[in-house]
């Protein structure tokens, strides 16, 4: 049984915690704010863009004038997948559901015989995996040192992704991240970015492209907005990713202030019973003493 005195550090020890863990919970609370904004403000123009690029590519889809981002290599062996994970951990489940969604991907396209790149952005997805996965790692990026993710560092992410495209080194890339929906839902979701993924038409819709005539043709259109669309893309999930980290450590960090203030009150409990259970026993001894007199 612990001593009064372990109890007492123990409890003070616990107080020191989830002083850490409230001001924690308060600062993501504050950056959650920011981030759900920026998150909220890219997707309309990131879903104008796709519809833009979808309206365009309709036409030209299948044809043999159509860009390769478009239409692809032709094969798809090698696939390339982003996983994009947070930095710093301390919230909850946020990295691990990402890297779960992207170990099952890899795990299916190695069962099939494919060959699987992995580039992480994030440490926290590269020491994840680095354990089992670690062979198939060809590049990471490193935002430690950035304080707001901006345009600049999706455009040298997707500037490395189309590097590796137009050098031949894979067929498909596919980028994983958290789809931020609230404070206490992020949904892991693997977007396909390479090739451009062309929704098909709705059965007796009408497509809309004789409606437009464009000066220069698709195909010089969509060889410049194609690589934009990527960046856009990318840019879009790192600001849903870096909304969901703020709320997946602020639900995280208040779930462990809740958790320290009960075991706060518990070992109280054990203490006030320690030290009632103390007191008696030297009354007992103080009156056995005085009677033996």
């Amino acid at each position: 049984m612990p001593s009064l005195k372990d109890l007492k550090n123990r409890i003070n020890s616990v107080k020191s915690t989830r002083k850490i863990t409230k001001a924690m919970q308060m600062v993501a609370a504050a950056k959650l704010r920011r981030a759900q904004e920026a998150a909220e403000a890219a997707r309309p123009y990131a879903e104008r863009m796709a519809a833009v690029v979808n309206s365009l590519a309709a036409s030209v889809a299948g044809s043999d004038t159509a860009p390769r981002l478009l239409a692809g290599t032709g094969d798809d062996k090698v696939h390339l997948l982003v996983v994009m994970t947070a930095e710093r951990g301390l919230c909850g489940g946020f990295n691990s559901s990402i890297v779960k969604l992207a170990r099952v991907q890899a795990s299916k396209l190695l069962q099939d015989g494919k060959t699987v790149k992995i580039i992480t952005v994030g440490k926290k997805g590269r020491e994840q995996l680095r354990r089992d996965l670690g062979d198939h790692l060809v590049a990471h990026v490193d935002l430690s040192e950035v304080k707001r993710v901006g345009y600049a560092d999706a455009r040298g992410i997707a500037d490395d992704v189309l590097g590796r495209f137009d050098a031949g080194e894979y067929d498909v890339a596919t980028i994983f991240y958290n789809r931020f929906e609230s404070v206490i839902s992020q949904v892991p979701t693997a977007q396909q970015i390479i090739p451009a993924v062309v929704p098909e038409p709705e059965e007796g819709a009408d497509s809309g492209a004789a409606l437009y005539e464009y000066e220069p043709s698709e195909e010089a259109i969509l060889e410049d907005l194609l690589p934009r669309s990527v960046a856009t893309q990318i840019f879009a999930a790192l600001l849903e990713n870096g909304a969901s980290e703020q709320g997946a450590r602020m639900s995280a960090m208040d779930n462990a202030t809740r958790n320290a203030g009960d075991m706060i009150d518990r070992l109280t409990v054990e203490y006030n019973r320690s030290r009632q259970a103390a007191i008696t026993k030297e009354l007992i001894e103080i009156i056995s003493g005085a009677e033996a007199l």
